[in-house]
């Protein structure tokens, strides 16, 4: 259980990995769709949909604030020692958590655990908290890796782990 202190008093914070077709979470993803569809054409916009995140080498992480649900994040393995980081959301009215923080921890945990080599991510530009928060935690840019191709509104990271 991880805990962090907001204001003088205690604040919980749990992150599990949990099925992602839920009420809530589906409520989550459809907000993280119109944000990124506000900041980046559809051909930028490289989001998963809800059966992507229910196949098993997906690791599915929800982040619970005192038991409402308020982040998301999925570790997809690649099958090839690495895994990419997708869907990646907090809630707004739960930012300054450091919701994204953790659950980031967690994916890096998960990934350790089931013996990968380095995370990857894909990101927008536009995402300035996003790409602070990658690089604090020691992702570094790379090409374009994948499916993807190189893309002038996208940021390519990866992280080595172990």
């Amino acid at each position: 259980m991880n805990r962090i202190l907001k204001d003088q008093g205690q604040v919980t914070v749990t992150i599990e990995k949990e099925p992602p077709r839920q009420p809530e979470i589906l409520h989550l993803l459809h907000q993280s769709d119109l944000y990124a569809q506000s900041l980046y054409p559809a051909e930028s916009n490289h989001l998963v949909d809800i059966k992507t995140l229910e196949k098993p080498e997906v690791g599915f992480f929800v982040a619970r604030h005192d038991g409402a649900i308020v982040g998301c994040c999925a570790l997809v393995d690649a099958g090839d020692g690495t895994a990419e980081i997708k869907r990646m959301f907090v809630d707004p009215k739960a930012r300054g958590l450091k919701i994204g923080r953790k659950l980031l921890e967690r994916i890096e945990a998960h990934g350790l655990e089931i013996g990968l080599n380095a995370i990857r991510l894909e990101t927008g530009i536009y995402q300035p908290e996003a790409i602070n928060l990658y690089r604090s935690a020691g992702y570094a840019d790379i090409e374009a890796f994948g499916n993807y191709l190189p893309d002038p509104l996208s940021l390519f990271m990866e992280k080595p782990l172990g």
